[in-house]
């Protein structure tokens, strides 16, 4: 199959929606980020979501959302951390694009959204715990989803970016 389109997962904070953006840019791609299409089309943030509906219900709803945005072309898109955590997400991110995980240490990770109210998961006493958690549970299924695993931590964008496109162009993607 042709992957037409390019999937960024990975954890919170690791740059899914900064690094879309910017490589979006570079192949004149559309950038969409799924949270952000959730938000829109309920008219409630995430964090509201999740305190009326729970997780489960954000999760339902971003099953939907991802089930139709990883159907569209020459797209670049952003998703939540927790996409993987469903087998219908994974199944539809790993055979409608190329899947890149956006890799980051817990540390970095908690440096870059320890001042953001908008991650409601982090809204505890201990967030790096939550974090750690997270990752050891979710890790395994980025890796296997991953068609490219790039870290970001102490990298910039542009240099992810590159990186990215460089694979692309040797697979004939883009």
């Amino acid at each position: 199959m042709h992957k037409e389109s390019i999937f960024l997962i990975g954890p919170m904070g690791a740059g899914k929606s900064t690094v879309g953006k910017a490589l979006a840019e570079r192949l004149r791609y559309q950038f969409v980020d799924s949270d952000h299409v959730i938000e829109e089309r309920t008219g409630a943030t995430i964090p509201m979501i999740f305190d009326i509906e729970g997780e489960s219900g954000f999760r339902d709803r971003e099953e939907a959302v991802i089930d139709e945005l990883t159907e569209r072309k020459c797209t670049v898109l952003a998703t939540g951390g927790g996409v993987v955590e469903r087998e219908l997400n994974r199944q539809h991110l790993g055979t409608r694009g190329f899947v890149v995980y956006l890799k980051s240490s817990v540390d970095a990770l908690i440096q870059r959204t320890k001042h953001d109210r908008n991650r409601p998961l982090l809204q505890t006493e201990d967030p790096q715990k939550v974090l750690s958690e997270l990752m050891e549970r979710r890790e395994p299924w980025y890796l296997s989803l991953a068609d490219l695993v790039i870290e970001t931590q102490q990298v910039p964008v542009h240099r992810v970016v590159k990186k990215i496109i460089d694979r692309l162009e040797r697979e004939n993607i883009v």
